[in-house]
């Protein structure tokens, strides 16, 4: 039988396997704090201590945790949806990386749209399913118009 972990271990364990936000390691480290203590308000509180300590040892760190989201979701998503996914974890895109992400999203959406279509859609019907596919997808309805239009200017 192994032995069973202190909080912190389960801290760098999990944070080990990729980075995450405080609000969702929190969550996740609740979960076994409640097992063990006898009351809640001490549980939260062993939890808020770890919290604390791996981030004063930079084990838990926000900066990475946005710079790996967006750098796993940009390939496939556009803004709207990566602001979306980092407001749910508790934390805001920096001014630098939200620049580059509006820089990048035209040429991001016309890569997700070639990859699912290819070509520019014959019917109105069709070009309604594409752009709906994008918007889906988070992307700003200026870009989803110029990639769905076909439109090759930058």
């Amino acid at each position: 039988m192994k032995p069973r972990l202190s909080l912190k271990g389960r801290g760098l364990q999990i944070l080990a396997q990729r980075e995450h936000s405080r609000s969702e390691l929190r969550r996740k480290l609740l979960v076994h704090a409640q097992k063990d203590a006898a009351e809640a308000g001490t549980a939260t509180e062993e939890v808020e201590a770890v919290l604390d300590w791996l981030q004063a040892h930079r084990y838990l760190c926000e900066e990475r945790f946005v710079e790996s989201r967006v750098h796993a979701r940009a390939s496939r998503f556009g803004n709207l949806r990566i602001r979306r996914e980092l407001a749910q974890h508790g934390v805001v895109l920096s001014a630098d990386a939200a620049q580059q992400l509006k820089d990048s999203e035209l040429a991001r959406a016309r890569e997700v749209w070639s990859r699912k279509f290819g070509q520019v859609a014959a019917d109105a019907t069709e070009r309604a399913r594409q752009m709906r596919f994008l918007a889906g997808r988070g992307f700003s309805g200026e870009a989803i118009r110029r990639v769905v239009q076909g439109s090759e200017d930058e």
